[in-house]
């Protein structure tokens, strides 16, 4: 199978408490591309500048990642954000954002991408996502993802709304989430959103892992134990791809295909944070993943207990 996926390709800088790296490859739909790439293929609509190195696409097409989807606008500057974490790794600080040539971006999906069964909306406007679940035919399963400068704004958060009634999984923080619905418990957030008609809401809490919420019930999963974190950025389009990769190869899109895809999401996230920008992911391999993955069931796995008797209680 193949994940069809939306999203920018920037240039970043990080500072981070262990070093920096200068104009690296970034973006949602870089991130998300090469984490899923491992597991599926993977076609990206995007757009970028002139000034982005060859070198860079290079990248996502030695892995596998389709690009015909792909818009080049000569002349422009390719969209570029610079940030800076503190210990606490899971809050950003954005020191510069240059939408450049993604301030205009308009999704046109080629006619084969259109066919798509798994299909992940990256960070962009909800008009643009609304406009791209126009141009795809019969998904089998849709995720979005969203930030708070869209919920925050009355006009984009109606948007929002409209596109969340027509997917399949959600992917908010446990900030957005109480933001879009103003409610302070995770779980009653998440019930609210269900209500809207998606199968599932995925709530990423960085390194305390994700929670899912469908239905079928609630399922946890933590985030794979690592003995160092360099740089969190890209983690949660990582954890996306990750999911929806394993979504797309496996076909099972049941309440245990979705709890089985968010092991996958935080196997390949650990791989994402190794390092600063992608470079983790191109390093990561099939085997590596289900390496992890078994470590991280052992690590998660208690027995039950067997119920106290009349007797002793």
């Amino acid at each position: 199978m193949t994940v069809l996926v939306i999203g920018s390709i920037a240039l970043d800088s990080l500072e981070t408490p262990f070093g920096t790296a200068e104009n690296v490859l970034g973006g949602a739909g870089s991130y998300f591309s090469l984490a899923a790439s491992t597991l599926t293929a993977v076609q990206l609509v995007g757009v970028v500048g002139s000034d982005l190195d060859e070198r860079h696409l290079d990248t996502l097409r030695a892995h596998g990642v389709d690009l015909q989807g792909l818009q080049r606008v000569a002349n422009g500057k390719t969209f570029r954000w610079k940030g800076r974490y503190e210990y606490d790794m899971n809050v950003a600080h954005t020191l510069d954002t240059q939408l450049n040539v993604f301030g205009n971006f308009q999704p046109n999906l080629p006619e084969a991408y259109r066919e798509t069964k798994y299909v992940y909306l990256a960070n962009i406007t909800p008009r643009l996502q609304l406009d791209v679940l126009d141009q795809v035919r019969h998904p089998k399963f849709v995720g979005v993802d969203s930030m708070n400068f869209w919920i925050g704004n009355p006009d984009t958060k109606a948007d929002l709304t409209e596109v969340i009634k027509r997917v399949n999984g959600v992917f908010m923080n446990d900030g957005e989430i109480r933001q879009y619905t103003g409610k302070y418990n995770l779980f009653e957030a998440a019930r609210e959103v269900l209500a809207l008609g998606p199968q599932v809401v995925l709530m990423k809490k960085g390194e305390h892992g994700a929670a899912a919420v469908s239905r079928d019930g609630v399922f946890v999963a933590a985030a794979y134990p690592l003995d160092s974190v360099m740089d969190p950025t890209g983690a949660g389009d990582s954890f996306a791809g990750g999911f929806m990769g394993h979504l797309s190869e496996s076909g099972d899109t049941s309440w245990d295909g979705i709890k089985r895809a968010m092991i996958f999401g935080s196997v390949v996230a650990s791989f994402a944070v190794e390092t600063f920008g992608t470079d983790g992911l191109l390093k990561m391999t099939r085997d590596a993943i289900h390496d992890r993955y078994e470590v991280l069931r052992q690590c998660t796995m208690f027995e039950s207990l067997a119920k106290p008797s009349a007797a002793s209680t």
